[in-house]
């Protein structure tokens, strides 16, 4: 490949004729890890400018070196350098991406829980799949981990290259509001944007909430999607999208002028039943998933396959089949306990995890949870609030430290509890806590970490998971062989 060939649809301009018939060994974003032949693209982040490294990387042999700050011999000018680098990784991998239907699912909650369902209900209506998103990206049935909800544009479109062999015909891709800030989806055509909700979250980098929507709603940009599919919810900043959008917008959700109206016969512990109306369709769903914010992600699958003409009654079938997404108000039973393992990491799907555990399952309701270090600290409070007066009990443990003392998070939190809670650092400990002195038909809500398998502390993911400390307790605590076997194979599942 020719440094002319990964600029295809790319404004720029050189010093240097001969730049552009140069060979491209690699993409490279790290002057440190340029070796003879890359393409260096210098990026301007938070912290570090790598356009002041420029001349290392043509000393260590870079043939080309793109920027939007610096201009001479060997650089390549462009507007836009993180634009530049998401169309350059495009073209590096042969524009894969184009050759698939894509569905991009972005909101600050429910884009695992319905950027899944899309994805297995298509899988079980017999079409090739791809997703992408916090769980990692899944090809042929296997994940591979991707190391944040969306990657960067060269690991982006070395997945979709491996799909495109895969034969998928579809890709259902989580679309974080840092990625469309950042630019890494430029280039990429959706088929469908789908939108589940706005609240607070990330403004320890976006600052403020103005900011983060207009982040989500560039994923609703003439040119970049085809059609939105956005849950009418009443809040300003969905609003202002629907009064605003330059594509065409169907909506979903419980307000009566919605283009998909969701009324709901039935929500308990056993799952749900409801109705979508589309005008003179009306579709009778069954799910095994619970609350109502599900009910909504479950809406937002209907929305968007019936808009994609794919068969109801393969659609129903499939919906009926679904099992949670890893993580995703998983429920386990064990004697008398309910236990109720979520991702819930910020006020709205904290709020929306207990509201949902208290209406469906009676007795006492005891939650655990914590923030992550170097995050919004703003929402520490405001979930310390949320999770003792919603809950009976409250445990507040760490999360995912990193580089903050946890101790000083956990009293962020504090600051908005009421007394109704105890502080407990070590997060197994917590669980174990809770598992050994709540066994009298309570419900037990672990927030936070849902499916991770890590646990975030300085630099390093140490080993750590949930559902293994939960399970380790009850296989330690378990009457006999039987009663092993069956939370083992429960676990399985």
């Amino acid at each position: 490949m020719k440094v002319i060939d990964l600029l295809w649809n790319i404004s720029y301009t050189h010093t240097d004729d001969d730049v552009l018939d140069r060979n491209v060994a690699r993409l490279v974003t790290d002057h440190r890890k340029v070796r003879k032949g890359d393409v260096f693209i210098a990026l301007h982040g938070n912290r570090i400018n790598a356009n002041r490294f420029i001349q290392k990387a043509l000393i260590a042999g870079a043939s080309a070196v793109v920027s939007d700050e610096v201009e001479g011999e060997d650089i390549i000018k462009v507007d836009n350098a993180r634009s530049a680098y998401a169309i350059m990784s495009k073209n590096y991998f042969g524009r894969a991406c184009d050759s698939m239907r894509i569905i991009a699912v972005t909101g600050t909650n429910g884009k695992t829980t319905t950027s899944t369902a899309i994805c297995d209900v298509l899988t079980s209506a017999g079409y090739k799949v791809g997703l992408i998103g916090t769980l990692g990206a899944r090809i042929n049935g296997k994940y591979e981990d991707t190391g944040m909800t969306t990657p960067d544009p060269l690991k982006l479109h070395s997945i979709f290259a491996k799909m495109k062999e895969a034969e998928n015909e579809f890709v259902v891709m989580e679309t974080s509001a840092h990625a469309l800030a950042l630019n890494k989806l430029d280039g990429i055509k959706f088929e469908i944007g789908v939108l589940t909700n706005i609240t607070q979250d990330h403004l320890d980098f976006f600052e403020t909430m103005e900011n983060y929507a207009q982040a989500k709603y560039k994923l609703f940009e003439p040119g970049r999607v085809n059609l939105g599919i956005v849950c009418k919810s009443g809040d300003q900043y969905t609003d202002y999208l629907l009064r605003h959008a330059k594509v065409p917008i169907l909506t979903y959700g419980f307000d009566k002028d919605c283009d998909f109206v969701t009324s709901v016969q039935k929500d308990d512990i056993n799952g749900c039943e409801f109705t979508c109306q589309n005008k003179d369709e009306l579709i009778n769903v069954k799910s095994s998933l619970v609350g109502n914010y599900n009910i909504e992600n479950l809406s937002a699958v209907v929305a968007t396959l019936r808009s994609m003409k794919i068969n109801k009654y393969d659609m129903l079938k499939g919906i009926e089949n679904l099992k949670p997404a890893e993580g995703r108000f998983n429920l386990i039973k064990w004697k008398n306990l309910n236990i109720i393992i979520d991702f819930a990491h910020t006020p709205d799907g904290l709020e929306k995890v207990l509201s949902t555990a208290r209406d469906i399952i009676p007795g006492r309701l005891v939650c655990i949870f914590g923030c992550g270090g170097n995050r919004d600290r703003t929402k520490r409070p405001l979930m310390g609030r949320i999770a003792t007066s919603m809950a009976d009990d409250v445990i507040i443990t760490s999360d995912n430290p990193r580089f903050e003392n946890p101790n000083y998070i956990l009293n962020d939190i504090r600051e908005g509890a009421y007394d109704n809670c105890k502080i407990i650092t070590d997060r197994r400990k917590a669980i174990e806590y809770a598992l050994e002195h709540y066994k009298n038909d309570e419900t037990i809500v672990i927030a936070g970490k849902g499916g991770e398998h890590y646990q975030e502390i300085g630099d390093t993911k140490y080993p750590y998971s949930d559902f293994d400390v939960v399970y380790d307790y009850i296989k330690k605590h378990a009457q006999d062989e039987k009663e092993i076997e069956e939370i083992e194979e429960e676990y399985k599942r």
